[in-house]
């Protein structure tokens, strides 16, 4: 499942990026968000959702969302 469809307020664990952007990858990785990593999603917006990262907080639009797949 993507993070997309993930529930507000639960943790999950990052299972992998799904994309072929190179420059897409890099930027999650940046953010600190690649394989095993948790990540919990805090609220779904309109145009995407808000998500907690190690000690962050970050507004990412549906495209990321949809690219980044979870374990349940």
């Amino acid at each position: 499942m993507t993070l997309k469809s993930a529930q507000e307020g639960k943790e999950y664990i990052i299972a992998g990026i799904e994309t072929d952007d190179e420059e897409l990858d890099s930027f999650l990785f940046s953010l600190g968000c690649y394989s095993g990593e948790p990540i919990t999603v805090i609220s779904h917006l309109k145009g995407g959702c808000v998500v907690s990262i190690k000690d962050g907080r970050y507004n990412i639009d549906n495209e990321l969302a949809d690219a980044i797949v979870v374990l349940d």
